[in-house]
């Protein structure tokens, strides 16, 4: 199973990225690839609108979906799950969505459209996390969700 995790933002710290690849390489191996896409925000100036940001970022999110990606976005106002519920899910999507893209919204959150699409979205917390840190977090929780899959022990 593939997993695009597609994040708005780019030119992040090299830390963001080294904790990121660290959960990637603990996948290698595994029955799930787990891909970092990073997006470039619509430049944000005095006179726009915070419309018009979100949708031309949509554009961007748009341009990166495949037909048969099943489409999930991460989303402060949606349904926290658990690390275990999380595990339910990528076990469903194993078996009937190889391709998974994640959305990670801009600052200023995630188009409608792109919200109309998804067909499941989900909260970490209701905590707000820098943008660069969810990433690091969403790819650990994919890791530990495998492992539990896996009976692995690293989740006790």
């Amino acid at each position: 199973m593939k997993i695009k995790l597609l994040a708005l933002g780019e030119k992040m710290p090299k830390w963001v990225m080294a904790g990121f690849d660290e959960y990637s390489r603990r996948l290698s191996g595994s029955t799930i690839q787990l891909q970092l896409i990073e997006l470039p925000i619509a430049k944000r100036t005095k006179t726009a609108s915070i419309a018009k940001y979100l949708e031309q970022e949509a554009k961007t999110l748009l341009s990166r979906f495949d037909d048969n990606d099943h489409l999930v976005i991460l989303d402060v106002q949606s349904k926290q799950i658990s690390t275990e519920e999380l595990a339910q899910r990528i076990q469903n999507w194993q078996q009937h969505t190889p391709n998974v893209a994640i959305v990670i919204g801009g600052p200023d959150g995630i188009d409608q459209c792109i919200k109309a699409q998804a067909q499941e979205k989900i909260s970490l917390s209701r905590m707000t996390f820098p943008h660069p840190i969810v990433r690091i977090i969403f790819a650990e929780q994919i890791y530990r969700a495998w492992t539990i899959l896996q009976g692995h022990p690293y989740h006790k």
